[in-house]
């Protein structure tokens, strides 16, 4: 599978983009403030339903326009599928599929399956559980198909539920009743969390398929005999506490579907609900003092260990770039066996953040993939190994030879030429 076109209108800093890719490896390259990100993380939206760059869809779309559009021809066994995504600054996200009827995101996201290697990718050790949880979402929204959809209900909820709560601490302060509050948060409370409890399996279910490969890639590129693991760390904990057990008799190298239905039923699914809520019961006043939900999966963290240690504060800066690698070559391959087909590479300016030694790594892992994309800032950045061809053809893209191309191609004309003249008119 690779993108053999990719077509965007208003996305970030392209008023109007199409370029032509080739499978194997493309460098685009350029000064920085051209937009080779901003290229490449098109591609990562249409697959993943966003950007490790943003928390939401508004910066996608170039100021001062209503939508953002992203189209890409994905070639996959000689037969070629145009996706399209639109991206409006306000309102929800729509896709369609060869120009058909308009889809929600949710039918799209994972159908292009890629995975995105960037500078920033040593956060997700050092940096806070957010930015672990959104590369969990990322990772998820194309090993489950189900997955994007359960987050986005969950996220609705948990907004309605967080509204509520607002709304009882501002009549509770102001001494006005809040019966009517109360009834209602009643009913979203249990909406969280059945929604809340779907999601955190959903995940547990991902990070017990990564967690083999993630050691087992660390190793390999380390070295050294220094144990790692990734560790779930759910704010909804009754929710593994019960049906544990049942998720020790899978494999981790069993497929996701497979987990899947080996992990809940009825009887736990009430014990759990019934556990989440006692505990929102003891925590009801706090929620009610801060007008936000206390507990969640929008809490959620995935710890990394390094020789029973936290990583995110013992690992040296070389050692979370190593596991920072792990993690998304442990993505990598999951989705490459999950998905039977091989994901797209995209690599994001991140040559000059790396040594010698991880360099090469990223070249020898880059050298075997089927599409690899690659942004840098000078032609001759390019690592040895790649320049020489070694790894098969490469296909140089010179961005600000393509940004004059497109400029010169979608020049919008002086319409003042066919106004009618004045003297005319008369």
């Amino acid at each position: 599978m690779f993108v053999s076109r990719l077509v965007l209108d208003d996305y970030r800093s392209w008023h109007q983009l199409m370029l032509d890719f080739a499978p194997g490896l493309n460098v685009l390259f350029g000064a920085n403030g051209l937009g080779k990100t901003n290229i490449v993380e098109a591609i990562e939206v249409l697959s993943t339903g966003g950007s490790h760059r943003a928390s939401s869809s508004i910066p996608l779309v170039k100021a001062g326009e209503k939508t953002a559009v992203i189209r890409a021809n994905v070639d996959d066994d000689g037969t070629t599928t145009t996706y399209e995504v639109s991206i409006p600054a306000r309102g929800a996200n729509r896709a369609r599929i060869n120009s058909g009827k308009s889809l929600y995101m949710r039918d799209v996201v994972g159908k292009v399956p890629s995975v995105t290697f960037s500078p920033e990718d040593q956060r997700l050790i050092s940096a806070d559980p957010a930015t672990r949880r959104a590369f969990l979402n990322q990772a998820a929204s194309q090993l489950r198909f189900d997955y994007y959809e359960t987050l986005q209900r969950f996220n609705q909820t948990a907004k309605q539920r967080s509204t509520l709560l607002r709304q009882l601490s501002q009549q509770q302060m102001a001494g006005r009743p809040v019966d009517a509050a109360l009834s209602g948060l009643e009913i979203w409370t249990g909406q969280f969390i059945e929604s809340g409890m779907a999601l955190t399996r959903l995940r547990r279910q991902v990070v017990e398929r990564l967690s083999e490969p993630f050691s087992r890639i660390y190793r390999q590129l380390a070295g050294d005999r220094n144990q790692v693991r990734m560790i779930y760390a759910p704010s909804f904990e009754e929710v593994l506490s019960v049906p544990q057990a049942l998720m020790q008799e899978t494999s981790s190298s069993e497929s996701l579907t497979a987990v899947a239905t080996a992990t809940t039923t009825p009887d736990l699914d009430m014990q759990v609900h019934a556990a989440i809520s006692r505990h929102f019961q003891r925590i009801y006043p706090g929620e009610v003092a801060q007008g936000r939900n206390l507990i969640g999966p929008h809490r959620d963290d995935l710890i990394v260990e390094l020789n029973g240690m936290p990583a995110r504060e013992y690992a040296s800066n070389g050692e979370m770039w190593t596991l920072a690698l792990a993690l998304r070559m442990a993505v990598f391959e999951t989705l490459s066996a999950e998905r039977g087909t091989t994901p797209i590479l995209i690599l994001d300016d991140v040559f000059a953040q790396l040594d010698e030694s991880r360099r090469r790594q990223i070249v020898d892992f880059a050298g075997k993939q089927s599409q690899v994309l690659i942004t840098m800032a000078a032609r001759g950045d390019l690592p040895e190994g790649l320049e020489n061809g070694d790894a098969g053809p490469v296909a140089m893209i010179d961005v600000g030879e393509v940004a004059d191309r497109m400029e010169a191609l979608f020049a919008v004309p002086d319409v003042s030429q066919f106004m009618p003249n004045k003297d005319d008119a008369q």
